[in-house]
C-alpha cells in the first residue's frame, strides 16, 4: 500500500529527476501507480474511499439493550464490569478479546446519548483578591530525620494571582495547625489578601468535640486578620484548584531537590525547615512581578498575632494523668485534684498552673495513645511497688530497652515481688540522677553477664562520670615594651 510520504518524495523528486521512472524507483512504487498519483496530485488519504460501514457484526448486538438500560440507570458502570456479568449470564458466547469492542461501543454511546459531563468554569484572578490553603501529607517523599522516618504534613499557602507559596510542617489537619500555617504564612507575605478559601476542614471539625467552638475560633482567626472566608463545596476539590495543583508541583520539587541533595535524611527537624525555607525562596523567585503587584493591594498585618492553641481547664485525676483529645498525659504528681489550664498547640502541650507555665510536653499525633514520664509517679511507685506488674502504662516505665532486659534478667533471679523493688530502686536512680548514665552502667552490666542491682549501677556510673576537676593554668604576664619601642621609632620617624 502507497503511503502518503512516498507520494510526498514522488512529488518532489519529480521535479529534480530528469527521467520520471527513477523518480518512481527512488519513491519505492510502480511507474504505472506513480503516474497515476501524479495525474490526480492528490494524496493516497484523500483519494482512498472512507467507509462507514461495519466490516463484521457486532457481537453485542443482541444484548446492547439490556447493556444500554444499565448504563442509563447507572451511568458510572464501567465496561469491564457489565463484560464480566455478561460472561456469568451467558458462560462460553463472550471472549476475553472482545472487552475491547464493548469498551469503545460505550465510550461512543456516552459521548453521544449519555448523560451531560460536568463543565469547568476557568476564573479570572485579581491581584490580592483571594488566597487558599489546604494540608498535603509528605509521607510518599521518605523524608528521615536523624535515620527515622518523618511521617509529617504540610500546611500549604498559595495566592491565586502570582502563585506565591508558603508552608509549614504540620502533623494533622487540625485548628492549631491551620492557625499556625495561617498566620506563619501571612506574616511571611507581610500583607492579607481579602478571602481565604479552604476545602471544607471535615476532618479538623469531626474530630472536634464541639464543631460548634471549631466554627467560631475559625471566626476569630480571620476576623482578627480581617479576611473573608469561604469554603468550597462538597466533593468540589477543582474550587480549590490552584493550591491543589501546587501541591502536586510543590512535592515534585521536593522529591527534585531530595534527589540533587543525594539523600533524604536531616541532622535534625530544624535542617529540614531550612531545606523547605530555601525551596519555597527558590519557587518565589519567579514570581516576582506578579507578586510585586499583589503586595501593593494588600491589607495591613493586624499589631500582633493570635495564640495558635486550644485551651482547656482540666481537673488532674489521683493516677496523675489528664486526657486531651483522647489521648493521656502524666503530670507532676503534685497536680493531682488541681485544675490546670492546658494549651494545645499544633506540636506541643504547655501546662499551666495559677497563671504560670509549669511544663511543656509533646503533642501526640492521633488518637488513643498515651505520654507517660515515669519522673511523675516513681516517688509514688517506690511507696507502692505492688502496683508496678499491672499499672495499665507500665511500658513506659522503661525509658530504654536496657531498662527492660534489666527488669527481666531480675524477674529470672528474683522472686516477682523483689525483683521489682530492685527495679524501681534503678528507675528511681534515673529519675534523681541521670538516665543515661544509669543506662550505660545497665550496658556494661547486661553486656558483661553480670549481677544487675542498685550497688552495681552506682558503681559503673560513678566509674564512668566524667572528670570536672578543674585545672590550674599559668597564663604569663603580657611584656608591653616591645609596643613601646616601635611607637618611639614611628615617632622619630
Amino acid at each position: 500500500m502507497v503511503t502518503n510520504q512516498q507520494v510526498r518524495r514522488l512529488f518532489k523528486l519529480i521535479q529534480t529527476e530528469k527521467n520520471f521512472g527513477i523518480a518512481a524507483m527512488r519513491a519505492g512504487m510502480d511507474e504505472k501507480t506513480a503516474r497515476k498519483y501524479r495525474k490526480h496530485g492528490k494524496l493516497p488519504s484523500d483519494v482512498r474511499q472512507k467507509h462507514g460501514w461495519q466490516t463484521r457484526k457486532d457481537p453485542f448486538e443482541d444484548v446492547w439493550g439490556v447493556i444500554k438500560s444499565m448504563l442509563e440507570i447507572n451511568p458510572g458502570l464501567e465496561a469491564k464490569t457489565l463484560f464480566e456479568d455478561l460472561q456469568r449470564k451467558t458462560p462460553g458466547e463472550f471472549g476475553d478479546g472482545q472487552l475491547r469492542t464493548l469498551q469503545r461501543r460505550i465510550k461512543h454511546w456516552k459521548a453521544v446519548e449519555g448523560p451531560f459531563k460536568e463543565v469547568f468554569f476557568p476564573q479570572i484572578h485579581r491581584p490580592g483578591e483571594l488566597c487558599q490553603s489546604d494540608f498535603t501529607h509528605m509521607d510518599k517523599l521518605g523524608i528521615m530525620i536523624s535515620g527515622l522516618s518523618f511521617d509529617h504534613m504540610i500546611y500549604h499557602f498559595v495566592l491565586t494571582y502570582s502563585n506565591w507559596e508558603a508552608g509549614t510542617i504540620c502533623f494533622s489537619e487540625s485548628f492549631e495547625s491551620l492557625s499556625q500555617g495561617l498566620q506563619n504564612a501571612l506574616w511571611e507575605l507581610g500583607g492579607v489578601p481579602e478571602s481565604h478559601r479552604t476545602d471544607r476542614l471535615t476532618t479538623a471539625v469531626h474530630k472536634a468535640d464541639h464543631p460548634e467552638d471549631f466554627t467560631r475560633r475559625y471566626q476569630d482567626l480571620v476576623d482578627h486578620y480581617r479576611i473573608s472566608p469561604c469554603k468550597t463545596n462538597p466533593n468540589s476539590p477543582n474550587e480549590n484548584g490552584d493550591v491543589e495543583q501546587r501541591n502536586y508541583r510543590f512535592k515534585k520539587a521536593v522529591d527534585q531537590a531530595l534527589l540533587l541533595r543525594g539523600t533524604r535524611n536531616f541532622d535534625d527537624r530544624v535542617e529540614y525547615e531550612q531545606f523547605l525555607h530555601k525551596l519555597f525562596a527558590q519557587l518565589n523567585a519567579g514570581r516576582n512581578k506578579r507578586f510585586m503587584e499583589e503586595q501593593a493591594v494588600l491589607h495591613r498585618l493586624p499589631e500582633r498575632r493570635i495564640d495558635s492553641c486550644k485551651k482547656q481547664n482540666i481537673k488532674v485525676g489521683p493516677s496523675s494523668t489528664i486526657r486531651v483529645n483522647h489521648n493521656v498525659y502524666s503530670v507532676e504528681s503534685r497536680l493531682i485534684n488541681e485544675e490546670i489550664q492546658v494549651r494545645l498547640y499544633m506540636d506541643r502541650l504547655e501546662i499551666w498552673y495559677a497563671q504560670k507555665k509549669v511544663d511543656v510536653l509533646p503533642r501526640l499525633r492521633g488518637e488513643g495513645k498515651y505520654k507517660i514520664n515515669y519522673r511523675h509517679i516513681i516517688d509514688s511507685l517506690i511507696r507502692k511497688p505492688g502496683a508496678f506488674e499491672n499499672y495499665r502504662y507500665r511500658d513506659a516505665m522503661f525509658p530504654t530497652s536496657r531498662f527492660r532486659i534489666a527488669y527481666d534478667s531480675l524477674k529470672k533471679r528474683y522472686v516477682l515481688k523483689s525483683a521489682v523493688r530492685r527495679y524501681l530502686s534503678i528507675l528511681n536512680m534515673a529519675a534523681k540522677e541521670s538516665e543515661t548514665a544509669v543506662d550505660n552502667a545497665l550496658k556494661i552490666l547486661i553486656d558483661g553477664n553480670m549481677d544487675i542491682c542498685k550497688e552495681q549501677v552506682q558503681i559503673f556510673m560513678k566509674y564512668n562520670e566524667p572528670d570536672h576537676t578543674i585545672a590550674n593554668i599559668h597564663i604569663p604576664e603580657v611584656d608591653l615594651t616591645c609596643y613601646d619601642q616601635l611607637l618611639q621609632e614611628v615617632m622619630s620617624c
